[in-house]
């Protein structure tokens, strides 16, 4: 692309939590999820270095946000929002997760300390006065009517297993909807040096430059107890960039036919959390989210794909993800942990940090 320009700010290959990414346009700087955090304690380095990486993401994130006119964080991880360092936050327009529909308890609670803190910080009051009682009464239809993909995919014998998980979420996201609809609103805020809007399934615009947000989304796979992500999607005249945010994989099926069917020149595709392997991911949904990345790498005329977030975080992340690196050969595609982007070896593969 030669008028928007991808700038990753910092990703999990080099050595810290993140998927912060700059993106310019003739019209617009964007800063999308700008978090940071420490490896977890299985990563294979020392605490003195996971604390140095961290450190230096974070100053890399501070310097990016200088320049950028937009924020977007996609949902309330550390890892994809600084919740007390509001700075950044000054004097830009905020797209973020909505707080109030689509997101699990321990967010929402995340995002009320956060909003507390913007209020008290860009508009001298306390949230609280600003809060809205919620509507009740509002339908939220079963999410999975809008997968049929993975709804009626065949799993064979795990069939059975999944149909009781699936009525298991569906009693879980049924919890959750009386949460949202009894909780009281938090609104959007139009401060004089800071605006934040909710931008889920919306579009905008700014001069020339388009930037669309998907529906809410699970973070990995049917409901997800960790919650739901946006994706952003920037563009300008013909040229396209996606930001996938944590889809992980994508695991749903339907979720890769979306990003298959915008067909973005550069992708930022997270991929399965592969150190948790036998803890929160099981290998039906490993292989379900190597088959889609693979999938997506074959059929998007994409010239770059960074595969990057959640994957560099153990040392077998390439063998148990082979099928997407096999698959971008075999096409000739160009996919790349952003180390690797910048010349350099994921950290996770450096014997030096061991």
């Amino acid at each position: 692309m030669e008028k928007l320009i991808i700038e990753p700010v910092w990703f999990d290959s080099l050595g810290a939590k993140s998927s912060c990414t700059l993106v310019k346009t003739p019209d617009v700087k964007i800063l999308i999820d700008p978090g940071i955090a420490a490896m977890q304690p299985s990563f294979p380095a020392s605490d003195a270095k996971k604390r140095q990486w961290r450190e230096e993401g974070r100053k890399a994130i501070k310097k990016a946000s200088k320049e950028a006119d937009v924020i977007i964080i996609s949902h309330y991880h550390y890892d994809h929002y600084f919740p007390t360092d509001l700075s950044i936050y000054k004097d830009k327009w905020v797209f973020a997760k909505n707080p109030n529909e689509y997101i699990n308890d321990s967010q929402r609670a995340r995002a009320f300390s956060f909003y507390s803190g913007i209020c008290e910080t860009y508009g001298k009051t306390n949230l609280e006065s600003l809060m809205k009682r919620k509507r009740r009464g509002k339908k939220y239809p079963d999410p999975l009517a809008d997968l049929p993909i993975a709804r009626h995919k065949d799993f064979g014998d795990y069939n059975k297993r999944r149909a009781e998980l699936f009525e298991k979420g569906l009693k879980w996201f049924d919890a959750r909807v009386a949460n949202w609809q009894k909780n009281p609103m938090i609104p959007e805020f139009n401060f004089p040096s800071l605006k934040i809007i909710y931008p889920e399934g919306k579009a905008f615009k700014f001069g020339k430059t388009s930037l669309r947000f998907s529906k809410p989304l699970f973070h990995g796979i049917e409901f997800s107890r960790v919650g739901w992500v946006f994706y952003t999607i920037v563009e300008y005249e013909t040229e396209k960039f996606i930001h996938s945010s944590d889809l992980n994989g994508p695991v749903i099926e339907d979720y890769a036919q979306q990003i298959i069917h915008e067909n973005p020149q550069v992708l930022i595709l997270d991929g399965p959390m592969t150190y948790m392997f036998g803890y929160l991911l099981n290998r039906i949904n490993l292989n379900r989210a190597v088959e889609n990345a693979a999938e997506i790498v074959r059929s998007i005329d994409a010239e770059l794909i960074f595969y990057d977030h959640h994957l560099p975080r153990e040392r077998k992340f390439r063998e148990r993800t082979e099928e997407v690196w096999s698959t971008a050969k075999k096409a000739n595609r160009k996919v790349m942990t952003v180390a690797e982007f910048l010349g350099q070896e994921p950290v996770v593969l450096s014997d030096g940090y061991q």
